[in-house]
């Protein structure tokens, strides 16, 4: 196969690349792959080549430009390790920072070409439990109960994309199985002691000419559908049947025989996991309705479908491309959308760490600290804010800079002149314009953004500027190489500001090429303190909020940054679109994926950058739609402990 450098860089480029990542762009325009040969011959010989098979790994497997094809995943480790600055090991030659980024750019562009060459593809669709977010909102909506009682079930830790949504992550550990079961008797116990609850699901009872056996029956016709989002098949009606039957030969009450059936169904594989009919045929096709129903209401509410979803997909309507973007406008309108919302943004911005592993010091924000309701509004505002440009099909270049924000009476008073006073007379969040020249356009003016990127008792440029590089333009720098000091605190009765303790690590070269990149960004957001509040003066001496990055791009303060960020803005919303894929499939992106991205970023970019462009586009795509050949479903019920089936 012929190798064009010209088109792979191109690649690069659009994947992870920034203006400031492009320091030897000269180098890396002309970088072939005997240039990454070179690179390998240099620096990975001596542990890796000739006899040298250092962790099974021998440079006889990159030899040819054709095993980019037949062992992507052995480049993908390569690509790992160098890029984390795991390899060469320590005391070994290095390269220099450029060359270790034009290398691992070539590798990542070269497989995303060879990926894409072969089309797009579904992608994997693992069996996943409910995390713990979906399984509160699925039993609120189930049975109109108005309480969390997921609360007791162990967390979800992230995976994919950095969510906890995702599949690799979503496994069931016999604690869970505990936690379910207890979970599931205080839901329906409650339930059944709340009267609009329990016309929710006990929707029959014994009474004149319905026998009790007839009112289970009843109850359970309706229930199993929306409990497994789908209909269920008539051995499945018989043995939930036959759990109500039982009770009710041990002598036990209507109501007592009936909720310990529906308990069976709340800890049975089909509710608490999502599965989908194999696909047989060997070549991809698209979803059944049912498992299109359920995989768009997890996505854009965090729980089951509704009856009007399910009614769709039981008359075979839901994958017509009309049906499905009215459902989507729908569904985005409704409440239930702030909980995808939520989930979504607290995790890909990081937000949600706030107040609880990150905490700001007390004593030096002692009214932050005494003040919940300001605690609220500071951790909800950026969800609110992305509330209302989903809602109002808005640019989502507002996140980046914007003439509005929402705002309550508190955070109006945190931010001051910078943000005009809510116009009701409410403590409700409201939508405001921001006065001329205000500095809390888009996100990067928030205070929780600013808190969670610094430190409990000062701000950080190196936090600030990986936190842009990471959450904003998908480009996080590399972790930094073990034992790295921590920066001197400030001695003496003079104090310094954070720039002159950065100093340090400038002055360093191996430090110095990574905080070139990072450090700028976070010096022009200096004039916001840890809390976010604007500030004039650090440690006695005027803010210097100016920065200058690698290629030259210089920068005072938020708003030229936020203009520096604008111009970068293919890269962010590659990264969004990354982000969002990535949480609407409940799974890690993969090398073929980045094909789909590419088709979703055009629409986008097509359509003036409107957010509802973004959800259709992810909702019509071919990993949402479609279902790659086979399914191992069977997996589904090896992952349920039998001791939580006896019970």
């Amino acid at each position: 196969m012929s190798f064009n450098p010209a088109s792979v860089i191109a690649v690069c480029l659009l994947f992870c690349c920034g203006a400031e990542r492009l320091t030897a762009q000269t180098v890396k325009a002309s970088y072939t792959f005997d240039n990454a040969l070179g690179f390998l011959n240099t620096y990975c010989a001596s542990c890796h080549g000739g006899k040298a098979n250092a962790g099974g790994l021998g440079l006889a497997h990159f030899s040819t430009y054709e095993s980019l094809q037949k062992s992507p995943q052995k480049w993908e480790a390569m690509f790992t390790r160098v890029h984390n600055v795991e390899m060469p090991p320590k005391g070994a030659k290095a390269p220099t920072a450029e060359g270790r980024e034009a290398f691992t750019e070539w590798i990542h562009g070269a497989l995303i070409q060879e990926a894409c060459a072969e089309g797009m593809t579904p992608g994997p669709a693992p069996v996943r439990r409910l995390n713990r977010t979906q399984y509160a909102s699925t039993i609120r909506d189930l049975l109109n109960l108005h309480m969390d009682v997921s609360g007791e079930l162990p967390a979800d830790g992230a995976g994919g994309e950095g969510f906890d949504n995702a599949a690799e992550t979503l496994f069931l550990s016999p604690i869970h199985a505990e936690k379910y079961l207890d979970a599931a008797k205080v839901a329906l116990n409650s339930a059944a002691k709340d009267p609009r609850s329990r016309a929710k699901f006990l929707i029959s009872k014994p009474g004149d000419g319905i026998s009790a056996k007839q009112a289970a029956h009843q109850i359970l016709e309706a229930f199993l559908p929306r409990a497994f989002r789908r209909q269920p098949s008539l051995a499945e009606m018989r043995f939930y049947q036959s759990l109500f039957d039982s009770a009710q030969n041990t002598k036990q009450s209507f109501d007592d025989s009936i909720l310990f059936a529906l308990s069976g169904v709340l800890i049975s594989p089909q509710f608490l996991f999502r599965t989908e009919p194999a696909n047989p045929t060997g070549e991809m096709r698209l979803l059944d309705d049912y498992s299109m129903a359920t995989r768009l209401s997890y996505f854009l509410w965090n729980s089951t479908p509704d009856g009007l979803l399910l009614a769709l997909a039981a008359e075979g309507k839901l994958n017509e491309p009309e049906i499905l973007k009215g459902q989507i406008a729908r569904m985005l309108r409704s409440p239930k959308a702030f909980d995808f919302m939520q989930s979504f943004v607290e995790q890909w911005l990081g937000t949600r760490a706030l107040g609880q592993s990150i905490q700001l010091d007390a004593k030096l924000f002692p009214a932050y600290a005494a003040d919940a309701e300001l605690q609220g509004d500071i951790r909800y505002q950026p969800v609110l804010f992305f509330q209302e440009i989903l809602a109002k099909d808005l640019s989502l270049l507002n996140l980046l800079d914007s003439k509005f924000t929402i705002t309550t009476k508190k955070l109006q008073k945190l931010y001051g002149k910078d943000v005009l006073p809510p116009k009701k007379d409410s403590s409700a969040p409201q939508r405001v314009e921001l006065p001329e020249g205000s500095n809390r356009g888009g996100l990067l003016g928030m205070s929780a953004i600013l808190a969670i990127s610094s430190h409990p008792h000062r701000t950080s440029p190196v936090l600030r500027g990986k936190w842009v590089l990471d959450s904003i333009l998908g480009t996080p720098p590399p972790p930094p190489p073990a034992n790295v000091p921590a920066l001197e605190e400030p001695t003496g009765s003079k104090p310094k500001t954070v720039r002159e303790l950065l100093s340090q690590h400038r002055a360093n070269a191996v430090c110095a090429s990574c905080h070139s990149r990072i450090d700028p960004l976070g010096f022009a957001l200096e004039n916001y303190d840890a809390l976010g509040v604007w500030r004039a003066e650090e440690a006695g001496n005027p803010v210097d909020a100016s920065g200058e990055l690698p290629d030259g791009t210089k920068f005072e303060g938020p708003q030229q940054l936020k203009a520096v960020l604008l111009e970068k803005k293919g890269l962010f919303i590659r990264n969004l679109t990354n982000k969002m894929l990535g949480y609407a499939l409940g799974r890690g992106l993969n090398r073929r994926d980045a094909c789909v991205v590419n088709d979703i970023v055009a629409q986008v970019e097509r359509n003036n950058y409107s957010a509802q462009t973004l959800i259709q586009s992810i909702v019509l795509s071919m990993p949402f739609r479609y279902q790659s050949p086979g399914l191992p479903t069977s997996q589904v019920t090896s992952q349920i402990p039998s001791k939580a089936a006896r019970k």
